[in-house]
């Protein structure tokens, strides 16, 4: 069956994404592999962790800041310690942070779930002002009190300061980010629907940047055009378009520039944005106004890789099985696997933020280790190659072979 695409709104007459149940599921994976560890508990001061926990986010303009933190005792409830303002926030419109018995109140979730606390905003705050052994003291308290302070502590990331001031109060500090991303490795229906719909906006940009695509356009217009777009269709960030048009295709600068396209480039996008925080990776390669014969070839190949990839995903396959198909780097001028690193990479879980596992690559550059694919796993493909677009408008509408190449 195919999955569906809802519209953004609540309605009462259609069940769209429950995310009531989105929450509870996403939590229940999180202890149910926290369960499964040697851990104690769980330490996240990575936001998208700390969303996937206690379903709280206060915007993207602190993401990189490591000043939030939250904890998931084994056996108990998620608490996060954020901003005061936020953590007021909180304990007025998230009644699943009040675990106090009873109904819901503000003052039961300040207590319990939400409550006020910064860390060290990497190194922002002056060692001497104790920040880092004050977040140390929030949450070896919390371990004491569950019980579980000679219990190793899972930590995604971490700032040395802080790390420091557990190992004062005794606490062992291991990798938890692995915690994390098993929890999420296997979506529920409701995040398929959420990266569905993210990836429907993406659609709608896409078409907006066919139109536009022609000879005299700079690239950072063409990422100007992309976001305005996705904002205008409601997403919560645009986290980077990539766009690499003419001679910048090889190598790839991963960057866009104020380059002017013109006739007959390969022009490269990638966009990637956040829809209530279920992310996209969603590349397109468009030929300006005409395609040579060498794009059409290179298109027709790349285009038979990954239908044949894609045909192998299904539960029981192996990422091995999908990357035997895909020719060595040392095929296509690259000494080994990590010198062709992303420009011959599929990868399956972009979808639940920046941390999920990749789980197809290419050769050898996971460290060889083969992963079984299991239903509800999102996989996908991406090739280096330039390719004219399968996608939209009259460029692509067609299979390879088909003689719809140009854009413009």
């Amino acid at each position: 069956m195919a999955i569906h695409t809802f519209g953004p709104n609540a309605v009462d007459w259609e069940q769209r994404v429950d995310l009531g149940r989105l929450r509870s599921e996403r939590l229940a994976r999180l202890r149910a592999q926290l369960e499964r560890s040697e851990l104690g508990a769980l330490l996240s001061f990575d936001f998208p962790n700390i969303r996937y926990m206690t379903s709280t986010h206060i915007g993207t303009w602190a993401m990189d800041k490591l000043i939030r933190f939250a904890l998931l005792p084994r056996g108990g409830e998620p608490v996060i310690w954020d901003f005061g303002s936020a953590a007021r926030h909180h304990q007025l419109y998230n009644p699943w942070l009040d675990h106090t018995p009873g109904s819901f109140t503000p003052e039961g979730a300040a207590k319990t779930g939400a409550r006020a606390g910064i860390s060290t905003l990497r190194g922002a705050f002056h060692p001497q002002a104790g920040i880092a052994e004050e977040v140390a003291r929030k949450v070896a308290d919390e371990l004491r009190e569950h019980g579980l302070a000679d219990a190793p502590l899972g930590i995604d990331v971490a700032e040395m300061p802080v790390l420091a001031a557990l190992r004062a109060q005794g606490i062992e500090t291991v990798d938890g980010q692995q915690v994390f991303l098993e929890a999420r490795r296997t979506k529920t229906a409701d995040e398929i629907s959420l990266l569905s719909q993210a990836c429907a906006m993406v659609d709608a940009a896409y078409t907006e940047l066919y139109e536009f695509l022609r000879p005299g356009v700079r690239e950072n217009e063409c990422v100007g055009l992309v976001s305005k777009v996705l904002y205008g269709l409601g997403s919560e960030y645009v986290e980077g378009v990539n766009a690499i048009s003419g001679e910048r295709c090889s190598p790839h600068p991963h960057v866009y520039s104020d380059r002017l396209i013109r006739p007959g480039d390969p022009a490269f996008f990638d966009i990637l944005h956040s829809h209530l925080g279920y992310r996209t990776c969603y590349y397109r390669t468009f030929a300006v106004g005409s395609a040579s014969r060498a794009q059409r070839d290179a298109y027709v190949r790349c285009r038979e890789y990954m239908d044949q990839a894609i045909a192998l995903v299904k539960p029981g396959a192996t990422t091995a099985d999908i990357v035997s198909l895909w020719p060595r780097a040392t095929e296509f001028g690259f000494p080994d696997e990590t010198a062709a690193f992303a420009l011959q990479y599929g990868h399956g879980g972009h979808g639940r933020r920046l941390r999920d596992h990749h789980e197809v690559s290419g050769r050898g550059a996971a460290g060889g280790r083969a992963q079984v694919l299991d239903r509800g796993r999102g996989a996908g493909h991406a090739a280096g190659e330039p390719v004219a677009p399968e996608h939209g408008g009259r460029a692509g509408r067609g299979r390879p072979g088909r003689k719809r190449w140009g854009c413009g």
